[in-house]
């Protein structure tokens, strides 16, 4: 019956048709994600081999032609109309708006050329977009590692800078942005993981001090992401459907580049056991839309068929995961809403295409088909800002050593909507959220009332606590906002009728002297709900009205009414969906039925509501909606009530319906509900009342991450041997010595470099003498004897990593603007690269870095600006020189004229130089 919810507020949905799932037989993770162990051939390497092409070529032919379809679709879209998605140069016109759509085109593409290297239109449309996008990379990595082998030597080097300074730049912003240490937020695994893919890029190239520590940091910050990820017993995400998509599109992908590089095996976790079931239950029937609360759009940002074909190969392993992403590949919206946008239908092709196990039969789940009720009690349906989760993490100081409150996590893209609800009654959104907008409490279906205690943005209207009048994101630091809680009083099935009570009272100001706040859901029918509010006032309350709205982002509701008593509908194409209402003593206010749209700045145009009206009255008044589907014809539909208890009558064509509510929570009703449906009796009895279980801090939390720590450095050391076993006794290897070892001790570099040498020199002499004996061993390496150069490493980084940590304690005020931009905002920060951002110059043999991610030498552009500047500078005295000594005496003008025009040339190009350099700190 229940499996748990999600971590923004507090939300119910009834969910006509929901589903179950099985585990099946599981393999071995490590057999199908091999341990790498730094044997790497060139590129590609991040996801695959080079020896694993030809294997994927073939699978485009065959078992994965329908993802290859998709593949062939997409690039066939982007060769038609390249303006459109190629990235423009001008990096002010590339920031002039969302600009994420490039980089996430840019694996598709680049997976496409890997699988069909004979089109050369496509591979030259995947350079030229390279090109483009070196001045803003995103997504750049991964292309770089797929696209490797097409590029020129010159664009190999280039590229390579241009991932080292943006990394360098991440790892550097890691420390001081939110995604460095606001877990299980969405920023989180997207950056990480593009840090983390860069790392692994420098890695490969030889740059292992880089990649050392940019590693280290993304590890530090995802291990403990994935510990506190067990918190969550559901499998749900706190940020909703469709941006738990956006979670899991770079979660899933950390969790197989580290089990493929690091031999990190987090594939036997709890929380992706139960996963699916978010990914399965919140999908509305059609296999279109989700139950889309809090920001969200129609459905899912990103995927989710790759997150579903991970979750069968790695985890599941009985075809289920293969079965719900061909259902939605099957059924995706072509045209209006629901449709992807341009900028991520394609973005995770690449992944499902690897991840995709076509030996795992699409499978339903067994119970596919049948009405089941189903609670997400971590979800938000629990009503705890953030999830249970996360508000028992802060608000009983979990995970001391790593959490200090709200700081540690972001519930900005939550909505103020405890106790709101949704309604799909065939799965046609009846009654919907807003989607994402504006954090305003009428924006979703649930409560507000007058007069206002306290500063509101809609006075006298006063909403919930969490609102937030002047900020696009949800209000949870500050004031009251950050103990702001529902409850999920009941959630159970009986005899096909579904009975859920939310207690909301926690959400509101406790000026307004509310003492409960109860909504009650009533599921009589798939097409047939009673909503009830109960709205119990402490004596001294102030409150004289309460207003209630119902939202649909589609279409407009229009007014109805029938022997007095008020309604509203909506036109589908299969019919009238239909509400009425009235309070306890079957009075019907008309409501007011209207349109709002959002401000600029958001991606849907605003929504259609119905707002119900309805006055207080000491100490309980409820108020009674019937939500009714095009099939049921309600024939009569009465109300009585007093302060104990409240009788409501419900006859249809078929069906008469009588259903009883107890207001108090002591008394001699043992039940909270009763309903008879024709003659049979259905009881809710408040002995299935859901009771709150802790859950565990997990276990030495600490030590888990550190063990986890420990599988990198191995991996680094090997190469680091390989590479010294490469260039023994060349002219290079004192050089490529050096440089492995500039982090050390300076007055122990020359001795180490010596001992290396000699080292080397002696290796190779037994070599050659085992060759003429001809018992050469198979495994011939470098000695083991090569010095420690990472823990130098460790302590330069320990002690950024405490200056960076001692700073971020101090709770400077946060830019929530800058911590949120994400890709529902149209505009974003121009990259720029600091100071201490990584720079590559030229190699020869093995490539040289010149600084690191902590250094301060210029890139190779602003050393070309300021090497200029100087030239410019000694022409200009020059001919300063010039004109005050020899061209003073001439007594053509013309000369003296022509000297002057030059000076004044070369004046303006200084200006402009000077300028060009202090920008770019050269």
């Amino acid at each position: 019956m229940r499996t748990h919810t999600r971590g923004a507020p507090s939300v119910f949905f009834i969910h006509t048709i929901c589903f179950a799932f099985a585990f099946g037989a599981r393999e071995n993770p490590d057999a199908m994600v091999p341990f790498v162990n730094a044997n790497y051939d060139s590129y590609p390497m991040l996801y695959f081999s080079k020896g694993d092409v030809e294997g994927l070529r073939l699978q485009a032919a065959t078992t994965h032609r329908h993802i290859a379809a998709r593949l062939i679709e997409a690039v066939q879209t982007m060769l038609s109309n390249p303006l459109e998605y190629l990235p423009p140069w001008d990096p002010k016109e590339f920031s002039a708006r969302w600009n994420e759509i490039y980089g996430n085109n840019l694996g598709a593409l680049a997976m496409f050329c890997v699988l069909y290297p004979d089109n050369i239109e496509a591979i030259g449309m995947a350079k030229d977009y390279m090109e483009r996008m070196a001045a803003q990379p995103i997504g750049f990595a991964t292309a770089y590692d797929f696209l490797y082998s097409y590029l020129s030597k010159t664009q190999q080097e280039r590229f390579l800078e241009v991932i080292a300074n943006a990394s360098g730049y991440m790892y550097e912003t890691s420390y001081r942005r939110g995604w460095g240490f606001q877990y299980l937020h969405n920023h989180q695994p997207t950056n990480c993981v593009a840090l983390l893919a860069g790392s692994l890029v420098l890695m490969n190239q030889g740059y292992l001090q880089e990649a050392y520590l940019w590693t280290k940091q993304v590890l530090a910050i995802m291990e403990k992401s994935v510990v506190l990820l067990q918190e969550v017993t559901d499998g749900s995400l706190y940020e909703g459907v469709a941006y738990g998509s956006y979670t899991t599109r770079s979660l899933f992908q950390y969790m197989f580049l580290v089990q493929r590089h690091f031999d990190i095996n987090h594939f036997s976790h709890p929380w992706l056991k139960q996963h699916f079931a978010f990914m399965y239950r919140t999908v509305l029937p059609g296999f279109q839309r989700t139950v889309a609360i809090a920001d969200s759009n129609y459905n899912w940002f990103y995927g989710p068929e790759s997150q579903l074909v991970f979750l069968d190969k790695f985890v599941m392993r009985n075809g289920s995961g293969n079965w719900l992403a061909e259902q939605i590949r099957r059924n995706r919206v072509v045209e209006g809403p629901g449709t992807p946008s341009k900028g991520q239908r394609w973005c995770t092709l690449h992944t499902e295409f690897l991840w995709y196990d076509a030996s795992l039969r699409s499978v339903p789940p067994p119970d596919f088909g049948v009405p089941k009720l189903h609670y997400f009690e971590d979800w938000g349906v629990s009503g705890k800002l953030g999830g249970r989760a996360i508000y028992d993490i802060v608000h009983k100081n979990k995970y001391k050593e790593w959490i200090k409150g709200w700081r540690n996590f972001n519930a900005g893209h939550e909505h103020p909507d405890q106790n709101s609800f949704t309604f799909a009654p065939n799965g046609v959104p009846f009654i919907t959220e807003a989607l994402y907008g504006p954090k305003y409490t009428f924006f979703n279906n649930v409560l507000m009332f007058s007069p206002a205690v306290s500063k509101s943005c809609f006075s006298p209207w006063e909403g919930q606590i969490t609102e937030d009048c002047s900020s696009k994101w949800l209000k949870y630091k500050h004031d009251l906002a950050g103990d702001c809680q529902g409850r999920v009083v009941a959630a159970m099935e009986r005899s096909g009728v579904v009975f859920i009570r939310g207690e909301g009272v926690g959400a509101y100001n406790p000026k307004l002297k509310l003492r409960k706040l109860q909504r009650n859901l009533i599921l009589l029918h798939p097409q047939l709900l009673l909503v009830v509010d109960q709205i119990h006032l402490e004596d001294d309350s102030p409150l004289v009205a309460a207003t209630s709205f119902f939202h649909n982002v589609d279409v407009p509701f229009e007014e109805t009414v029938v022997d007095e008593v008020h309604g509203a509908f909506i036109r589908h194409r299969d019919g009238i969906y239909k509400m009425y209402w009235m309070d306890d003593t079957g009075h019907s206010e008309k409501a007011t039925i209207a349109s709002r749209m959002y401000p600029r700045g958001y991606p849907y145009n605003g929504t259609n509501y119905v707002n119900v009206t309805t006055l207080l009255r000491h100490p309980v008044t409820r108020a009674i909606y019937l939500f009714i589907g095009p099939s049921i014809d309600v024939q009569s539909f009465t109300v009585r009530g007093d302060s104990r208890q409240l009788d409501v009558f419900v006859t249809t064509s078929e069906h008469a319906y009588a259903i009883y509510l107890w207001t108090a929570e002591e008394g001699p009703r043992s039940a909270f509900a009763q309903v008879i449906a024709d003659r049979q009796k259905i009881v809710f009895d408040r002995a299935s009342a859901i009771r709150s279980s802790a859950v565990q801090e997990v276990k030495d939390y600490v030590g888990i991450v550190e063990r986890n720590l420990q599988h990198f450095k191995p991996v680094f050391q090997q190469l680091e041997k390989q590479i010294l076993s490469r260039v023994q006794n060349t002219a290079s290897f004192r050089k490529t010595a050096e440089r492995l070892l500039r982090f050390s001790d300076k007055r122990q570099t020359e001795e180490a470099i010596d001992r290396i040498f000699a080292i080397s020199q002696r290796q190779q002499q037994q070599h050659s003498r085992a060759k003429k004996n001809r018992k050469v061993a198979k495994g011939y390496k470098f000695v083991d004897a090569v010095p420690d150069i990472f823990a130098q490493i460790e302590v330069n980084e320990r002690k950024v990593r405490q200056k960076a940590q001692t700073q971020a304690q101090k709770e400077l005020p946060v830019d929530e603007d800058e911590e949120m931009k994400d890709l529902l905002d149209f505009a974003d920060i121009t990259y720029v690269k600091h100071k201490t951002g990584v720079s590559i110059k030229g190699r020869s043999g093995l490539a040289q870095m010149v600084t690191t991610a902590r250094s301060s030498a210029p890139s190779i552009s602003a050393s070309y600006t300021r090497l200029f500047l100087i030239l410019n500078i000694a022409i200009f005295f020059v001919m300063l020189a010039m004109q005050l000594t020899y061209f003073q005496k001439a007594k053509r003008l013309h000369g003296q004229r022509c000297l002057y025009a030059i000076l004044l040339v070369d004046s303006c190009i200084l200006l402009w130089l000077y300028s060009f350099c202090s920008q770019s700190q050269c």
